[in-house]
Formats: C-alpha cells, sequence, structure tokens
C-alpha cells in the first residue's frame, strides 16, 4: 500500500508542475481547450501548487506524519471528487472531461480510504 500511496503523490508533484509551467497545456489534456483564458490558467497554477504541496509534504514526511498527510489528501480527493460530479449532475461543464477528472481524483480517494482503514487498529 505504501508503494502505491508513495506512486499517487509522486503523480500529484508531476501534474501539479506541469500545471504550474504549462498550464494552457493541462487544459488541453483536460479536454476543454476551447474554454482556455488567463482566468481558468490562474485557477489551474492554484491548483498546481496545492498538488506539489500535497505530494512533496507526503513524500518528504516521516512514517508517524506520512498518516496525518494521508488523511489530509483523502479529505482533498474527496471534495474534489464531490465537486466534479456536482458539475456533471449539473452540466454546467462539459460531462466528458469533468467525468474523467473526478475519476481520477476518485480512485486518489479510494486509494487513501483503502489506507486509512489498513491504518486503523483491528477491534
Amino acid at each position: 500500500m505504501e508503494r502505491a500511496l508513495e506512486t499517487l503523490a509522486g503523480g500529484r508533484v508531476v501534474w501539479g508542475a506541469l500545471a504550474l509551467a504549462a498550464p494552457g497545456l493541462n487544459v488541453k489534456i483536460a479536454g476543454i481547450g476551447d474554454r482556455d483564458t488567463p482566468e481558468l490558467r490562474y485557477m489551474i497554477r492554484i491548483f498546481g501548487s496545492r498538488a506539489v504541496a500535497l505530494g512533496l509534504g507526503y513524500l518528504l514526511s516521516d512514517p508517524a506524519a506520512r498518516r496525518r498527510w494521508r488523511k489530509l489528501c483523502l479529505m482533498v480527493d474527496v471534495f474534489d471528487t464531490a465537486a466534479g460530479v456536482a458539475h456533471v449532475i449539473r452540466g454546467d461543464v462539459p460531462r466528458g472531461p469533468a467525468a474523467g477528472l473526478a475519476a481520477i481524483t476518485g480512485g486518489y480517494a479510494a486509494v487513501g480510504a483503502l489506507a486509512l482503514k489498513a491504518d486503523a487498529p483491528s477491534s
């Protein structure tokens, strides 16, 4: 499980760094290149810095701190997934890209939830 979490944290760093360095490319990869605006690029960069911080925070922490980082990452992933699902339901953004991004964050949340369950003491 730890290897999977490290891989996901590395993915956060890579995706976040890409968002910071090339937000327009991130918009195209997400499938919403037709909606590219300076405001969207700004929001993508905000996402990027958060993703880098979460990923590096996890990777650079000791085992005790990593448990706390897992909880923080899970919270972010659950909120991001819920927001994505809400947009898919409302249909106020292109459904395909929104569903794809919600699936990615949902996958992160699922792994995070499994890790949290594995951390819980057995009863």
